[in-house]
């Protein structure tokens, strides 16, 4: 059984009226300084940039905790300012050490936030970028919640920063990182939310913050295909593509965009991502489904589709969730349609299903705010009585 913590009854931390700094990029960090009157023009840079490393590199979430800062700057950066996390409504603990955070970024706004330890260099934080998801994919949880809106800058980084609270990576590590990965693969299309996808990848990535490197940064996109190029060109990401077919008769029903951007337009563009090389190659996210997309012709089919793209292939063990008509395909089935990509010379991983017993394996988020939370149903048949 997975661990579940019911932070409900918790109190919640009160709306700040007051503008968030630890969400900014550099330059609008220095234009609020200046705006509220904290700092002169000719100085708002300098400042900027000390409490930079104090917000991103140290994590801190006062700024009495500034001490090379002065102390009536300090007072007047409280006045005007806050460095307030999100409110943390339940975390989750799976098993497999997979850990989820719901996270409440303001009233009916929540999104789910994941952590896989032993993925990539130490492990991996999977984040969203918006609150529910306009593509309607028939195998993914999330596609079942209707969009409610793109996430800000602020809240995509917030993500990241509750997840090195929990984790105790404050201030941020050079070696021995647990948290070393992050993949653009939770809630929402990122192409859809390209500006705040991307300011939010500069503050991640900067070197005297986060710094979490762009290489190690990926973006997971259905398909968006006008945005790819401005993607590349803005944040310099790793790029991952949700496939999970070779034709577009079957792409169209698994991922409905396939309708507006078909295969050969998305190859296309693929092909054109700035930086693509053997250095930065493309991830192609196949996920595994019993008789539907797992056939040896299937997986021959996929080879030539990839032919000349430096790529790899992550199959992609179908995650069940309530009310789904899919099943996951065998692993023999698997294992044969990966030994097909092998010998043809692609690398593809069977991704290791994680954090399946609290929801938090791929394709199975959903905002709660969607739905009764756990805990709320485990009150609710604690109190009926007994038929």
């Amino acid at each position: 059984m997975g661990v579940t913590l019911d932070l409900s009854r918790a109190a919640a931390a009160p709306v700040a009226a007051k503008p968030n700094l630890s969400g900014l990029t550099r330059k609008a960090l220095a234009a609020a300084l200046v705006e509220a009157g904290v700092v002169k023009p000719e100085k708002a840079k300098m400042r900027a940039s000390q409490l930079w490393r104090w917000i991103h590199h140290y994590g801190v979430t006062d700024f009495a905790a500034m001490t090379d800062v002065a102390k009536e700057t300090r007072a007047a950066l409280a006045e005007a300012f806050t460095l307030a996390r999100p409110e943390v409504v339940e975390r989750q603990v799976s098993r497999d050490g997979t850990r989820k955070w719901l996270i409440r970024m303001a009233p009916g706004i929540e999104v789910e936030t994941v952590y896989i330890p032993d993925v990539g260099r130490s492990g991996a934080l999977c984040v969203s970028s918006q609150v529910g998801c306009t593509l309607n994919c028939t195998f993914c949880h999330t596609g079942t919640q209707a969009l409610v809106r793109n996430l800000t800058a602020a809240e995509i980084v917030a993500q990241v920063q509750v997840a090195r609270d929990d984790l105790s990576e404050w201030p941020s590590p050079k070696e021995d990182r647990r948290l070393s990965n992050i993949v653009f693969m939770g809630m929402g299309e990122p192409l859809y939310n390209l500006d705040n996808v991307a300011d939010a990848i500069d503050i991640i990535a900067d070197n005297e913050g986060i710094a979490i490197s762009r290489r190690r940064i990926t973006v997971s996109t259905s398909g968006v295909v006008p945005e790819l190029k401005a993607l590349g060109e803005r944040t310099q990401a790793m790029l991952a593509i949700s496939l999970h077919a070779t034709n577009d008769a079957l792409r169209e029903k698994l991922v409905p965009l396939n309708r507006k951007y078909p295969i050969a337009e998305l190859m296309a563009g693929i092909r054109a991502y700035p930086g693509l090389g053997n250095a930065r190659r493309v991830t192609f996210e196949y996920v595994m489904l019993k008789g539907v997309n797992d056939s040896p012709a299937e997986a021959l089919a996929l080879v030539k589709l990839l032919k000349g793209i430096p790529a790899k292939i992550n199959l992609i063990p179908f995650n069940p969730w309530p009310g789904t008509d899919y099943e996951c395909s065998d692993w023999a089935t698997i294992e044969r349609f990966a030994a097909v990509l092998n010998k043809a010379g692609y690398a593809s991983p069977i991704r290791t299903p994680r954090g399946r017993d609290i929801l938090a394996a791929c394709g199975q988020l959903k905002s709660e705010s969607e739905k009764l939370r756990a805990s709320a149903r485990r009150r609710i048949a604690t109190d009926s009585p007994a038929a």
